[in-house]
């Protein structure tokens, strides 16, 4: 008879977890969360950070997929590709439950967690976006009018202000919103409205 080693949690399971429980629109607690792995706090810390960072990527985690199914569902290509893949990824987050649950928790926290400059997921979605543009560029789809980096950060910061106005500007996000900024990104390729 052998006796079986307990499995040892890794930086996998603690993101994996983490994920879990904001889905579910519970607090994560990062002392919770070493108990509940039976791991130390200071191999926590190293593994994700702090909790804004483990955050980000849990949000990160979440989002990397919906952002490859819109470059994958969205036909075409050029200007109306890009905004496609705008608008199919900004109105499933503009949807999204547990997103929304996160907002109204806390709505100082997660507009740091979701916009500011230290935000890790951020800076994740105006990198992919830049990407997105510098293939479309590449392939000679669209010349648009300006600097791609600051193109990319303009079109993160307009899905911004649709996505969570209800804590910039105290309405409710709406569909009708979200499309006029698809028809403002257009607008910053070089297209017609």
């Amino acid at each position: 008879m052998t006796e079986q080693t307990p499995t040892r949690a890794t930086p996998a399971d603690a993101l994996k977890r983490a994920r879990r429980m904001w889905l579910k629109g519970e607090r994560i607690h990062l002392a919770a969360l070493s108990d509940e792995l039976s791991i130390g706090r200071a191999t926590l810390f190293r593994w994700v950070g702090n909790k804004d960072l483990l955050i980000g990527d849990v949000l990160w985690s979440l989002y990397d997929p919906l952002r490859q199914e819109a470059l994958r569902a969205t036909p075409g290509s050029g200007i109306d590709y890009v905004v496609g893949v705008y608008r199919h990824i900004n109105s499933t987050v503009l949807h999204f439950g547990p997103l929304r649950q996160f907002i109204h928790q806390d709505p100082e926290y997660a507009l740091k967690i979701l916009t500011s400059s230290q935000s890790t997921l951020r800076s994740r979605t105006v990198e992919a976006n830049t990407r997105l543009l510098k293939d479309q560029v590449a392939r000679g789809q669209i010349t648009p009018p300006m600097n791609i980096e600051s193109l990319s950060y303009f079109m993160i910061r307009l899905a911004e202000s649709c996505l969570y106005s209800d804590i910039l500007g105290g309405r409710e996000p709406r569909d009708e919103e979200l499309e006029d900024a698809c028809t403002a990104v257009r607008i910053l390729l070089g297209g017609k409205a």
